[in-house]
């Protein structure tokens, strides 16, 4: 399991936040989230699949040629990880940085909390 939550924790940042082709991040999202998932995030919660798909959306319309780089390794406890990144063009320093909290339920994330350590400018 703990192989699986490192994964969904790397894909997550480059598939489904990271990812501007809008095909390959909902199917990036369905692969990887419970239909039932919750993303909590500073501007809100999230419900669904269906709302964390336009949220990542939106949010990458925003800063089309930024990458998001790990900035850690994972932490896990039983279902429960987390991660530093940052966010920023690539190779320079990023524009901001956070953290991403998963828990998992039947190898899928059915949670994320998102901390910003740095608001995006």
């Amino acid at each position: 399991m703990t192989d699986r939550i490192s994964e969904l924790l790397f894909r997550n940042l480059q598939e489904v936040f990271g990812e501007g082709d809008a095909t390959r991040r909902r199917a990036a999202i369905e692969e990887l989230y419970t239909e039932d998932c919750m993303v909590y995030t500073p501007m809100g919660a999230i419900a669904g699949q269906d709302a964390l798909d336009k949220f990542s959306g939106d949010l990458r319309a925003t800063h089309p040629h930024f990458v998001y780089t790990p900035h850690s390794k994972p932490q896990i406890v039983e279902n429960a990880a987390r991660i530093a990144w940052g966010s920023g063009p690539r190779g320079e320093a990023p524009d901001y940085t956070g953290w991403d909290v998963v828990i998992v339920r039947d190898g899928k994330i059915a949670a994320l909390y998102v901390f910003l350590d740095t608001a995006p400018t």
